[in-house]
Parts: C-alpha cells; sequence; structure tokens
C-alpha cells in the first residue's frame, strides 16, 4: 500500500500488453491534457507481461515530461491478463483519485471532467458508459461482437444484481479508499474484472455511478474471443460470487 501523502493529484493506470505501437499515441494525448492542467498528476503504465517493447517504450517516453507529471512503468511476467495488471497499477497508485484507462485511448481524457464532478458530490466511483443517453460511439465494434457484449452484458447484470449498464467499458475512476480496498479483494486476472470491482462495490456500500463517453473501437484489439476464451468469461463471471464467500 503506498503512502497516504501523496504529492499527486491524480493517477493514470494504464493496463498494457504488446501495446508499444499504440502507446505514444495515448500517452501524447494524455500528457498534452495533463500538461495544460494545474495541479500534478502521476501516470502508471503496467506491461502485463508484454513480449514486444512496451517497458521500454514508455520509459523513453516518460524522459521528458513536464514538470508537473510524473511518469513510471511497472513490469512483470509472465502475461497473466488485463485484471491482473490493474490489481498491480491501481493498488500502486497514490493519489486520491485514480482512473483507470484503456491503451488505446478509447474514450479522450476529457471525460475526466464529468468523472471527477461526480465524486465531488460524494459517489465513490464513477465509470463511462456506452450504453445510456448522451453516449456517442464513433466506431463500433463488429455486428456479432457487439450483440454478443450486449448479451453478456444483461447476462452479468441479472446474474450479479449489478445497475450499471455497461460494465466493461475502460474509463473508470475511484477514489483512492474504494480503488486500493475493491482492488486489493479482487481475485479474477481475466477481463471480466470489471464485474467482480462492480459486484464487491455494490456488496461493501460504495456509491456508483454511471455516466456517457465518447467512445471508438481500435480494430487492432489486444483482446480477441474464440469458443474457450468465451466459455472462460463465463465461467469467470458465474464463479465471481463464490471467490467471496468469506
Amino acid at each position: 500500500m503506498t503512502d497516504p501523502r501523496s504529492p499527486f493529484d491524480l493517477s493514470i493506470v494504464i493496463p498494457c500488453y504488446n501495446e508499444a505501437t499504440r502507446l505514444p499515441r495515448t500517452l501524447d494525448a494524455t500528457v498534452a491534457y495533463l500538461g495544460g492542467k494545474t495541479g500534478t498528476y502521476e501516470i502508471i503504465v503496467v506491461s502485463d507481461g508484454s513480449r514486444d517493447s512496451t517497458k521500454e517504450t514508455a520509459e523513453q517516453y516518460f524522459r521528458a515530461l513536464p514538470k508537473n507529471v510524473s511518469g513510471r512503468c511497472i513490469e512483470y511476467f509472465p502475461n497473466a491478463g488485463k485484471g491482473k495488471a490493474l490489481k498491480v497499477g491501481m493498488c500502486e497508485a497514490s493519489s486520491e483519485r485514480i482512473l483507470f484507462m484503456d491503451a488505446d485511448y478509447a474514450v479522450p481524457l476529457e471525460y475526466l471532467q464529468p468523472a471527477q464532478a461526480f465524486l465531488d458530490t460524494g459517489y465513490d466511483i464513477a465509470i463511462g458508459s456506452r450504453a445510456i443517453e448522451g453516449t456517442e460511439v464513433l466506431e463500433h465494434q463488429s455486428f456479432i461482437r457487439e450483440r454478443l457484449s450486449k448479451l453478456f452484458g444483461f447476462i452479468q447484470r441479472t446474474y450479479l444484481g449489478l445497475d450499471a449498464k455497461d460494465t466493461q467499458c475502460g474509463f473508470k475512476l475511484f477514489t483512492r479508499k474504494a480503488a486500493h480496498d475493491l482492488f486489493d479483494r479482487t481475485k479474477l486476472t481475466s477481463v471480466i474484472f470489471d464485474g467482480e470491482v462492480l459486484w464487491l462495490a455494490k456488496r461493501l456500500g460504495y456509491k456508483v455511478v454511471e455516466f456517457p463517453v465518447q467512445w471508438t473501437h481500435d480494430q487492432d484489439s489486444r483482446i480477441t474471443y474464440n469458443l474457450v476464451r468465451t466459455l472462460k468469461v463465463f465461467r469467470d463471471m458465474l464463479i465471481i460470487p463464490f471467490l467471496h464467500l468469506k
């Protein structure tokens, strides 16, 4: 656990697996946004057993940052899954507020502003959504993948008793207390970790709000699905309550 006396106003955690190509564009946009703001910020890139130069790319980029932005890269092996990367990064982040976002920059960082506003009013977690009024999807997933995603979302919400219409959007802001408490408890390492985090949040009484974002699907996705992986995701979703019986 990090020192409670953080020098940063906001931490941004970016989970990565073989993201050496896309990461510079995302860091460019992130640093351009943060560098123009007052306050101090840290960016934590977590390389989840990457086989390319993700770590070297991040470290080289972090050598020349604005004075109010700090960056570091955490890498471990072997590859374990997005859930593991975020558990590591979120528990390492030291700011009072911690955002995680995807390495493809699917949601512009300008949507940090409404997320911050919700936390200002007393919410513990603000999650970006592609499924509520006001959302703007600029580039859709394939027809089949989008329909399967909606079907899975419906099953997950029903089974886990979640209120959010979109649990999987990779743009979520937490208070440090909520982030450290929830991610310290997570057990799953796969992409279904969002459902586990939100299930825990509801169980523990954290206040969660969903807000609309602009979202663009990147066809160069690091997460691909086949029958075996799809069945594993369903299995992981089904066992979430049983992982926390104690």
